[in-house]
């Protein structure tokens, strides 16, 4: 019972990603990109999680902390690009 829950919430987390893709490909703007992409990510470590339950291991556990980690640095840095067309602001003194 419990397997067949995690399978179909495999299934529901891959339409999701899938639907978000969409969004990027059509998305009329970049912050609503930069959503999808966050979304995307978020679905992918849920769907990870659900396949370390299924397999019975914590191996995968490393890999959803650095997704998560670079998830919310990519998001901070297109989020400073939008506001201020640099990512890295470099200050000369002359």
């Amino acid at each position: 019972m419990i397997e067949m829950m995690l399978t179909t919430a495999l299934v529901l987390f891959a339409l999701a990603i899938a639907i978000a893709l969409y969004r990027i490909i059509s998305g009329p703007s970049i912050p609503d990109r930069v959503v999808a992409m966050d979304m995307i990510v978020v679905n992918l470590i849920s769907g990870i999680a659900v396949i370390s339950v299924l397999l019975k291991t914590k191996a995968f556990l490393e890999v959803i902390l650095i997704l998560g980690i670079l998830a919310f640095i990519s998001t901070i840095a297109l989020s400073k690009f939008i506001e201020r067309g640099v990512i890295i602001e470099r200050k000369r003194n002359r």
